[in-house]
């Protein structure tokens, strides 16, 4: 979401995700960790939980109980790892997914009871190539006391009330039975169903209890905010736009933008990306042939004119496909759940390229990405802004369209495809952090770092939507880890990390330069190269609903699979230079770094 801090923060509806540790009871302060509360429906109001991820990572790795069997595949290894980790039985354990990326192999697995997988207890863990375990993080919970495993709650009556309760109708995607824990150690059984509202853009999975009939949880799939096309390289249309030709990486895209394998288009539709106005047939074709799409933009008039809606629509497809590309390099791909129609057979779940609506009637001043399971679309929608005269299109300002669809990398990859693990409180602020930082990545154009503004072109404020600028000076920003004390919105906690991200960022481009062929090379040593490698691979070996502290665990971690721990102390001395160092916990600063540090 592209929500603005400066602004009306509190008309705009804040989702509330968190990161978790154990099923009991948690402390009111501590619940940006565990719970989220959100209005939905007809003001319905619902406050999910999410058991506390514990999480560790071991360097150089640790042996698991099979590591002397030659032929033990990972979901073995992976079911014996948590089970002699956790001390549970091997029949509460059920492998869910897993993959091998360059760095680290990664497995999800789930908590089952009678065959039934926990919704919100789920583990993860990451090997090395030596087949050692290098991180561990889990949400399994012990229960006092769970529900029967066959429901007294039809399907039908549990879809009823999901429909009733969020004001939208079931989209027939296949409903499971689950298991939820609860916050007061209590597991129900629950049908799990998807309701969605096109004309609210409201997109939820509800949690049904299959005895009681309530509504007991929500995930919500929407992280709101927040040719000729301008390069991906600047941030606003005043920049100027240019003429690319061939843009499309075929590393990344192996037929280009516009082939899925069974015939090519002629319009902003293609394998990653559909870029649409109104309904997804409502497309820009090609200008002339072959594949010109030409479209110059007028800013001095209405954005709902023809010709401005061609270039919006243009623009988001080029910028859509080129964070999928560069995203893909860094190991964003169909194994790890990426968004694409065609998989290639290169494994992950397919039909799910990036839809995005353009000039979306649904709303302005903001725009919002959903992100379900793998296999299911991503969906953007960009609004219009009204704070000049003519109106601003926010398709048309490149930081927002790329924080957006950022939301479905770090969604995606938190979690193992599920798009459920950034559903608290403070997972769901880094999730905004995560965004601003990927936008500020693509801008860089030399190794300069200087201060960075989100948001400035929409409102026509060179301040922008943030309620500071991200720095590395503490006079710009001040913001510090103890800061989230005083914050309960998504939006103001996303800006303490990505100013952290920012900060880190500046010690990896001081260290070690800076690459102008970043996004197509990602073979480098360069500082920009090696944070978008970081960036990528924590996420990956993150738990599911991460805290601040077990997030920048997951960097250290990344640091060593990829690059042997080389900037372990530059990490440490930027992450404590904003109180984020060894002894953080609770939002109590440290500045202490690592013995040698």
């Amino acid at each position: 979401m592209v929500s603005f801090n400066k602004f009306f923060t509190s008309v705009l509806l804040a989702i509330a995700y968190a990161s978790a540790t154990s099923a009991f009871a948690v402390p009111a302060d501590s619940k940006h960790a565990t719970h989220r509360t959100r209005l939905v429906g007809r003001g319905l109001k619902v406050e999910a939980f999410h058991p506390s991820s514990s999480y560790e990572t071991f360097g150089t790795g640790i042996d698991h109980p099979l590591s002397k069997r030659a032929d033990t595949s990972i979901e073995d290894a992976s079911v014996s790892f948590v089970e002699s980790h956790l001390k549970i039985k091997s029949s509460a354990i059920k492998f869910r997914t897993g993959y091998t990326a360059e760095s680290a192999k990664h497995a999800y697995v789930s908590q089952v009871h009678d065959g039934i997988p926990f919704a919100n207890a789920v583990a993860n863990i990451a090997y090395n190539h030596d087949d050692k375990v290098v991180a561990f993080g889990s949400s399994f919970v012990k229960p006092t006391s769970i529900a029967s495993s066959t429901p007294s709650v039809s399907l039908e009556a549990a879809i009823a009330k999901a429909e009733e309760a969020l004001d939208g109708k079931f989209n027939s995607h296949p409903a499971t039975l689950e298991y939820l824990a609860k916050d007061d150690g209590s597991v129900v059984l629950t049908h799990v169903i998807q309701i969605q509202n096109e004309s609210a853009g409201t997109w939820y999975q509800a949690f049904v209890d299959a005895h009681s009939g309530e509504l007991v949880s929500i995930v919500d799939f929407v992280s709101q905010a927040s040719y000729l096309v301008l390069p991906i390289t600047k941030e606003i249309l005043t920049q100027g736009f240019e003429t690319l030709t061939d843009p499309q990486d075929l590393t990344a895209s192996s037929l280009g933008w516009h082939n899925s394998g069974s015939g090519a288009t002629t319009t902003t539709s293609g394998n990653n990306v559909l870029s649409y106005k109104g309904s997804t047939s409502s497309t820009t074709s090609q200008s002339s042939s072959p594949l010109n799409f030409i479209y110059p933009q007028s800013p001095s008039l209405s954005p709902t004119t023809t010709a401005n809606v061609n270039a919006a629509r243009v623009n988001a497809f080029y910028i859509g496909n080129t964070i999928h590309d560069f995203s893909y390099r860094y190991g964003f791909t169909e194994s790890a759940f990426n968004f694409q129609t065609n998989n290639f057979g290169k494994g992950g779940a397919q039909n799910d390229r990036v839809t995005i609506s353009v000039q979306d009637s649904a709303g302005t001043n903001n725009a919002d990405f959903s992100t379900p399971p793998d296999g299911q679309s991503g969906h953007m929608r960009m609004f219009l802004w009204t704070f000049t005269s003519p109106q601003r299109d926010g398709a048309l300002e490149n930081d927002i369209v790329v924080h957006e669809y950022t939301h479905g990398i770090t969604n995606r990859m938190t979690g193992g495809g599920s798009g459920r693990c950034l559903q608290t409180t403070e997972s769901g602020g880094m999730g905004e952090g995560w965004s601003d930082a990927m936008a500020e990545w693509t801008e860089h154009t030399s190794s300069s770092v200087p201060d960075y503004v989100m948001g400035q072109y929409v409102i026509n404020d060179s301040g922008g939507i943030r309620t500071h600028p991200y720095s590395t000076s503490t006079s710009v920003n001040p913001l510090r880890y103890s800061s989230i004390k005083t914050l309960n919105e998504v939006h103001n906690i996303g800006e303490v990390w990505a100013n952290m991200l920012h900060n880190v960022y500046a010690a990896l481009v001081s260290a070690h330069g800076w690459s102008a062929t970043a996004r197509t090379n990602p073979n480098g040593t360069e500082g920009n190269v090696v944070f978008l490698h970081l960036f990528i691979d924590a996420l990956a070996l993150q738990p599911c609903n991460p805290t601040f502290v077990s997030a920048r665990d997951a960097w250290i971690q990344a640091d060593v699979n990829r690059y042997g721990g080389a900037n372990k102390c530059l990490l440490w001395n930027a992450w404590a230079s904003r109180g984020l160092g060894v002894g953080a916990s609770g939002f109590t600063d440290s500045s202490a770094v690592p013995a040698g540090c």
